[in-house]
C-alpha cells in the first residue's frame, strides 16, 4: 500500500530484510490507531552505506518538493558509536528535522538471539512503546542507543501515525 502524498507520511528506508522486517511489524500494529495510509516500508536496499547513498540520489529531492513526507534511515550500527554521526551528516540542515535515523546497535539479528522474539513481532512492539508513550522495548541495551532520534520521533511522527490521544 502506498502513502497518500499529500497527507503527512512517513517513509521507511531499511538496509536489509531483517530491518525490512521489524518495520513491517510496526505497520502490522493490532491497534486501530495506526494510520496505515501514512506509513510505507520501501524495499531493502542492502546495506547501511547504500541507504545514505538512496536516501541521496531518491529521496532528497522529494522531500524538498513536499513538505508532507518524513524519512526513517533504518540501519544496523553495528556496535559503531560514530554510524549515527556518518549518516546525519548526509542529511542536509533545511531537512534535519524531517529526517530520522534508527536501527539495531549491532544488527537486528541479535534483537532475536535476545529472546525478544521475531522480527515482525519485535517491530509491532516499537510501535506499541510509540502508540503507548513507553519505552518497554525502546529501553532494550541493543535500541536503548536511539534515545534521542526517539525522542525527536515521537513528537513529529507519532500524531501523524497514530490517532487518538
Amino acid at each position: 500500500m502506498s502513502v497518500n502524498k499529500f497527507q503527512p507520511h512517513v517513509l521507511v528506508l531499511p538496509e536489509d530484510d531483517a530491518n525490512r522486517q521489524l518495520a513491517n511489524g510496526f505497520f502490522l500494529d493490532e491497534s486501530l490507531s495506526l494510520r496505515r495510509r501514512h506509513f510505507q516500508v520501501l524495499e531493502e536496499v542492502g546495506g547501511w552505506t547504500e541507504v545514505l547513498d538512496r536516501f541521496k540520489s531518491d529521496h532528497i529531492t522529494e522531500m524538498e518538493r513536499n513538505p508532507n513526507r518524513l524519512v526513517i534511515l533504518l540501519i544496523d550500527f553495528d556496535g559503531k558509536e560514530s554510524r549515527l554521526e556518518k549518516a546525519r551528516a548526509v542529511i542536509p540542515e533545511h531537512l534535519n528535522e524531517r529526517v530520522f535515523v534508527l536501527g539495531a546497535w549491532t544488527e537486528p539479528e541479535d534483537l532475536r538471539k535476545a529472546s525478544l522474539g521475531s522480527y515482525e513481532t519485535i517491530g509491532r512492539a516499537l510501535a506499541k512503546d510509540c502508540r503507548e508513550e513507553t519505552d518497554a522495548t525502546w529501553d532494550h541495551n541493543l535500541l536503548r542507543h536511539n534515545a534521542t532520534e526517539l525522542d525527536r520521533l515521537r513528537l513529529t511522527v507519532r500524531p501523524i501515525l497514530f490517532s487518538g490521544p
